[in-house]
């Protein structure tokens, strides 16, 4: 299964899936509002499976909610059964499909489709979906919130205690990569949800949102972070706050992954370091730029080493017991995952990395 077609590529959802299926080897046809209908046939009828994310649910008339969500579902449906395949599908619906409203009877309508249908399918009723690269002022409080903090504007709540339900785009996707690995996609005749879901008071979300601004920009730079939900929340702001132009790194191997989550060139860089048990990272100092590690996720054994007299110093951090370290300077250091899950640390640095001022120098902390 190395051809996937992703219906909606270009949406919120879509970038991210396409990302993730690419890093993953994946051959992906984006399929999307710019795209042709002779395009849409050649890709189902090539697809080893299909990822339908397209739909609508800003339309200027109430008709639109029909022909995105209900008819393009049906268009989508004949040519795989045209095509002669049994093509596996993932649909992204929502919770409102539950709702007496336009949007929610058109996404049920879709759902129906498929489920009806004698292909394999998995229909997933999604929460409400923050992450990086949410259209603010559009259908997202968690976005708008998140942008206009980031740029120090007014936000408007007109009830702090209303709950909203929430799921986290990276979850989704990791969802639905776990769906396209499974050997035998049989599919389900019952709607499916994402876990976890997350629920957030529109009060503690600016709460919090104003509080990782406030950290970020105060000498300690990392805010404490307690549970998943606010990581997650954290590293959808710092993409708000992030100046226009930047370029981010991603980069995995069988040690962990190392992500770029923000960078200004007043507060400098913040990344996520996942380390995976009994890897050790790191081996290198620095001469002059400051660093502080954050553990939020497992067990980690942050060790440094003076390199002008061989001193050493030992701390364990617990993602359960918040303990920020700082690196400091002319001092070679490591982080090595001592407990049993992956491990994840928030690292900042005082400033972007710029491989021609690197500052930093390979020494091994046990030499």
């Amino acid at each position: 299964m190395n051809k996937i077609l992703v219906t909606g590529a270009k949406g919120f959802i879509g970038k991210h899936m396409c990302l993730l299926l690419n890093r993953e080897g994946y051959e992906v046809f984006e399929y999307d509002i710019s795209s042709t209908p002779e395009e849409l046939i050649q890709y189902v009828k090539e697809a080893d499976f299909i990822v339908h994310l397209a739909g609508i649910n800003r339309p200027l008339t109430v008709e639109e909610f029909y022909d995105g969500n209900t008819n393009f579902t049906a268009k989508l449906l004949d040519l795989v059964i045209k095509s002669n395949k049994f093509t596996p599908i993932i649909m992204s619906s929502s919770i409102q499909a539950e709702l007496d409203n336009d949007y929610g009877k058109s996404k049920k309508m879709g759902e129906d489709l498929l489920l009806n249908s004698n292909l394999p399918v998995y229909v997933y009723r999604l929460s409400n979906v923050f992450g990086k690269w949410c259209r603010p002022n559009y259908n997202s409080a968690a976005a708008t919130f998140c942008y206009n903090i980031a740029h120090d504007l007014d936000i408007q709540i007109r009830d702090r205690n209303y709950v909203v339900h929430y799921n986290y785009v990276e979850d989704i996707c990791l969802e639905f990569l776990k769906v396209i690995k499974e050997e035998k996609n049989n599919g389900s005749k019952d709607i499916l949800y994402v876990n976890p879901t997350y629920d957030c008071s529109l009060g503690k979300l600016a709460d919090l949102l104003y509080y990782f601004k406030g950290e970020i920009e105060s000498e300690r730079h990392l805010p404490l972070i307690h549970n998943e939900f606010e990581l997650k929340l954290f590293k959808t702001f710092c993409d708000y706050l992030s100046e226009v132009g930047y370029s981010f790194n991603f980069a995995k191997d069988d040690r962990g992954s190392f992500e770029e989550l923000y960078k200004s060139k007043k507060w400098g860089q913040i990344s996520e370091n996942i380390s995976y048990p009994g890897i050790v990272k790191g081996g290198h100092y620095h001469t002059y730029k400051q660093e502080i590690f954050y553990t939020v996720v497992g067990e980690c054994e942050i060790k440094q080493r003076n390199i002008h007299n061989n001193d050493i110093e030992v701390d364990v951090v617990n993602g359960n017991s918040p303990n920020p370290i700082n690196i400091k300077v002319n001092y070679t250091h490591q982080i090595k995952n001592i407990g049993d899950v992956n491990s994840k640390t928030l690292m900042w640095i005082s400033e972007i990395y710029n491989p021609e001022t690197h500052d930093t120098y390979r020494e091994e902390v046990d030499n």
